[in-house]
């Protein structure tokens, strides 16, 4: 079929897991969220696309088999693995539990990545394939325990990915503490906006939800946000011009970022987390003139991977979610192409596509 404007066969195959080393666990997989980012890679927009591609990296199953040195989980045991399988496990990042900043070459991607830290077996000469797929294999440190009376696998699956995309930000800017309230902007009210609304809004901040349009207001307000800023409105961006100290900003497609800036604080921060792939501009006087800063952020470390899924399952807080089947695949990966209306994550259901 075609989509998105793209050239690209999904169909189904078969593919081969490493044998369960001393440190590895084997788990069956239940069910594996479909991201935004899994459009991405499979049209190559990142680059580098290493066909055949196994998307996935919001995976949940169950241990089927570990290691002898494996401690953490044993068979039977509810698991979850988000974004990355393998790191150095050696420099200061890794040793801070931030894997996904490893500087020896990166961290090792769930699928569409290189072997390159040694820490995944099978044939080194292939790459690695997601979690649209019936087992995994994974090194004991890049597993996530869940709660052995989990209520609802399926939504847990995008918490490793759009749970941790938001969590991450929050906790390094000091919003998960719990011993300062913020005001926080949450830019974009799809999967992974209303995500973060949902967490921010929890952990107690003031939440701003914001939007190009006004056709939202009703959804953000639904997930906890208190306000609302249609950025098409002269009016409704000045009712917050220079008031936020922190702004997640969730957009993948390319924009302007004054209008985000003009919001901030003094000593505010913008947070990049959607992943554009042209170059996006801005003037630096806004920067100089408050000490506003733009950063970045990508998924998260373990540790603060496994305090993100424990909280959200002790605070009852999941994406919305759609379950399909592998027939939906394709239909799937269109709508995840467009603008996302609902803040829906679709999470394909594993047993029902084999």
């Amino acid at each position: 079929k075609q989509w998105y404007q793209r050239r690209v066969a999904i169909t189904a195959g078969t593919i081969n897991r490493p044998k369960v080393g001393d440190n590895d666990v084997k788990f069956d997989i239940k069910y594996c969220g479909m991201c935004h980012s899994d459009v991405h890679f499979v049209c190559n927009d990142f680059g580098g696309a290493m066909y055949p591609i196994v998307p996935g990296h919001e995976l949940v199953g169950v241990v089927t088999e570990v290691g002898g040195n494996v401690s953490r989980v044993g068979v039977g045991s509810l698991v979850a693995v988000g974004c990355t399988i393998d790191c150095c496990m050696e420099c200061d990042m890794c040793d801070n539990g931030e894997e996904n900043y490893c500087r020896k070459g990166g961290h090792t991607h769930t699928y569409n990545s290189n072997k390159t830290h040694g820490h995944i077996g099978g044939n080194q000469e292939t790459q690695n394939f997601g979690g649209y797929s019936k087992s995994e294999v994974v090194h004991e440190r890049f597993i996530v325990k869940l709660p052995d009376d989990t209520p609802d696998l399926a939504k847990v699956a995008p918490l490793v990915c759009a749970g941790i995309t938001m969590w991450d930000p929050l906790r390094y800017y000091g919003a998960t503490k719990g011993d300062k309230k913020m005001k926080i902007g949450i830019v974009g009210i799809g999967g992974l906006g209303t995500m973060g609304i949902k967490l921010a809004s929890t952990l107690g901040h003031e939440v701003v939800a914001v939007s190009s349009s006004d056709k939202k207001v009703e959804l953000a307000k639904e997930k906890g946000a208190l306000h609302y800023v249609d950025t098409s409105s002269p009016a409704s961006i000045n009712s917050h011009n220079n008031s936020l100290d922190l702004i997640l900003n969730t957009v993948s497609a390319p924009h302007n970022l004054m209008t985000y800036l003009g919001l901030l604080s003094t000593n505010g921060t913008l947070v990049q987390l959607g992943a554009v792939a042209t170059p996006l501009q801005f003037y630096q006087f806004p920067l100089l003139a408050q000490r506003k800063s733009i950063a970045g952020s990508m998924v998260g470390g373990m540790k603060s991977l496994q305090e993100c899924v424990d909280f959200c399952v002790e605070k009852d807080i999941y994406p919305d979610i759609e379950i399909v089947d592998a027939s939906k695949v394709d239909e799937i990966f269109i709508n995840l192409s467009k603008a996302n209306a609902g803040g829906l994550r679709y999470v394909l259901d594993i047993e029902a596509s084999f």
